[in-house]
């Protein structure tokens, strides 16, 4: 009998699965409580995808093999490919219980809490998981998914920096979970490498095809998304129902890129939504509508994509959710006359040395004019950080009282500052000698006191965009920010939003007096070489001339990492101006609320204007 271990386990290698289960069940018969045997039994079956068979099997080997973890963590996998969470949770308790020393069992219990949207959770058991074996890929690509899903795509960071020397790995799938995670994080480049090196091995993999599509969308490479989304839609076999659904949003959102606005839309129809879940379906469906002219279907598509959404957002960032949640989330410090005055006065960079920070509410214009700089030779630019926000999270680590009063940093502390934001820069671009740096974050707005602290001289570009535009352009995207999402979860709470930003960075401009130009969109598009000229005369740059050739510029660049991504390709026209007038009937109820910031700017308070 036990000869027959080896022969069973030679044929489960070489796929031979009925084989092995057939060994199996002859060798039971005369021992049925072989631990090896029904190891080995169980295993064939749920290789066969027969869970209802082998499920049984495992919980007879935790009954007979109490004290096994290797068991209950078998027993805990099954249980959750069964779709029984909760006795999938505790078997996986169970045997970290026994084996508190082994990381698997907490990384298969984290990717279940995942899967469960315990994301909290699911991120304290990996990253216990990678305490125990810090050179694991898969506690690190798990727990970094974690991290991504609680909004910390700092600590994601820091767990994936040795991903270059786990590739190429040799688990296919694993370096699938990579990519998608790296994806997550908005590491799209990266993950475009390792996917790149995949489909050299799986061709036909769909999964890995279709995430490779919507990298390549990304990049503005259209037919090379075409061409690894098609194939999947057009298979017969071999394909999931997910994978096909899939494989039609991709090819909704080409048509849409395209101007094919009546195909996207049957596509959309036709597939529906991937599951309850898919807020990302109404979005697109919304786009398609709108451009089609159908405002009614538009909105009722918005306001069930931003419905789903806001419950979804809800497991990794609840406190956005709340009924006393401000309008705009603000973690930043502000900074009183009073506390103004007690600054002490610190050697600082010029203004030539700072660096130049584009700012404004999400869909003003500010990735227009981040491209415009980063046409010039003399002007460098990079994918929005929140650079700001991590310096701010080392002092709050330090003493949160900083933050409360910056007059208490001295010239160390801002020089340390100083440095650990041009490490982080470096990180994210390689620097080139002999230009300046452009720091396109549009909340950073909230950020200015801190900027001011450690900038000083640094100028300000402010995009500024009518208010009903920015709002509505708003309503129709998902933002990777889940407070940011949350503002954006209703016209009403979005316009507040607006004007609670707006207002606070008036007063933060009225007390730091920073050097701020306003470009106005509008200006922008209609007459844009006088408004070139005009922000490079405020950069005092020689020659407005290479920025007037953004497009080009932006068309040659890898990857573009706004929601704008697809609209900075084109020349400067005036398609967003305006949009929100065919939806003055929801605009209308909110103008109430924006009517201090359209009569600031000098924006018309009529629909009609």
């Amino acid at each position: 009998m036990q000869n027959l271990i080896p022969q069973i386990a030679a044929a489960l290698n070489a796929g031979q699965l009925q084989q092995a289960e057939q060994l199996c069940r002859t060798a039971l018969l005369e021992a049925p409580r072989d631990e090896n045997l029904l190891l080995l039994l169980a295993m064939s079956l749920q290789s066969q995808q027969r869970l209802p068979e082998a499920l049984p099997i495992y919980a007879q080997l935790t009954e007979l093999y109490p004290e096994s973890s290797v068991h209950w963590g078998n027993y805990g996998t099954v249980l959750a490919d069964a779709g029984a969470g909760d006795e999938a949770q505790a078997a996986y308790s169970k045997a970290i219980q026994l084996d508190p020393g082994n990381p698997l069992p907490r990384v298969h219990l984290g990717s279940l809490l995942i899967e469960r949207r315990d994301y909290l959770a699911a991120r304290e058991v990996l990253l216990d998981a990678v305490a125990l074996d810090r050179q694991s890929p898969l506690a690190r690509i798990e727990a970094a998914r974690a991290c991504c899903l609680c909004q910390d795509t700092e600590g994601a960071g820091d767990l994936l920096k040795p991903w270059r020397s786990w590739f190429p790995m040799n688990d296919d799938g694993l370096q699938l979970q990579l990519a998608q995670v790296l994806t997550l994080r908005n590491d799209v480049p990266d993950a475009a490498q390792v996917l790149e090196d995949l489909i050299t091995r799986q061709p036909g993999n769909a999964d890995v095809r279709l995430l490779l599509a919507s990298i390549y969308e990304r990049f503005n490479r259209l037919d090379d998304a075409e061409a690894m989304a098609l194939p999947v839609a057009r298979a017969t076999a071999g394909i999931t129902d997910a994978q096909r659904n899939e494989a039609d949003h991709l090819l909704a959102t080409l048509a849409l890129r395209g101007n094919d606005f009546a195909g996207a839309r049957r596509l959309l129809e036709g597939c529906g939504p991937q599951d309850e879940d898919d807020y990302a379906h109404f979005f697109q469906l919304a786009a398609a509508c709108d451009k089609l002219g159908d405002t009614a279907v538009a909105m009722a598509s918005l306001r069930e994509a931003h419905r789903i959404e806001a419950r979804e957002r809800r497991f990794d960032s609840p406190e956005y959710f709340t009924p006393d949640a401000p309008a705009m989330p603000v973690d930043a410090p502000g900074v009183t006359v009073e506390q103004y005055t007690r600054w002490p006065r610190l050697i600082a960079p010029e203004a030539h040395d700072s660096p130049i920070f584009v700012v404004g509410f999400p869909r003003s214009g500010t990735t227009l004019l981040e491209q415009m700089l980063d046409a010039h030779p003399g002007l460098q630019s990079m994918d929005e950080n929140p650079f700001f926000n991590r310096l701010a999270n080392t002092l709050r680590s330090h003493d949160p009282r900083i933050l409360e009063d910056l007059s208490v940093l001295r010239q160390y502390d801002c020089d340390e500052l100083r440095k650990s934001y041009h490490a982080m820069v470096a990180e994210r671009i390689a620097r080139r000698v002999e230009t300046r740096l452009v720091d396109k974050n549009p909340l950073n707005m909230q950020w200015l006191p801190m900027i001011h602290r450690l900038f000083p001289e640094a100028k300000f570009i402010l995009a500024l965009r009518h208010p009903c535009d920015v709002i509505f352009s708003c309503y129709m995207q998902s933002f990777r920010s889940s407070g940011l999402a949350a503002a954006c979860s209703t016209l009403e709470r979005l316009a507040h939003a607006y004007v609670e930003t707006m207002t606070r960075w008036l007063e933060q401009v009225s007390i730091l007096q920073p050097t701020v130009m306003v470009s106005r969109y509008e200006e922008l598009v209609t007459d844009f070489p006088q408004q070139a000229a005009r922000i490079a005369q405020f950069l005092e740059l020689e020659d407005a001339s290479p920025m007037l050739r953004f497009d080009q510029h932006a068309r040659n660049k890898t990857y573009i990492g706004t929601p704008s991504y697809s609209q900075v390709i084109e020349p400067v026209n005036r398609k967003g101006m305006g949009r929100w007038h065919k939806y003055q009937g929801d605009i209308e109820p909110i103008l109430p609320i924006l009517e201090p910031m359209l009569r600031q700017w000098g924006y018309a308070t009529d629909v009609s204007g």
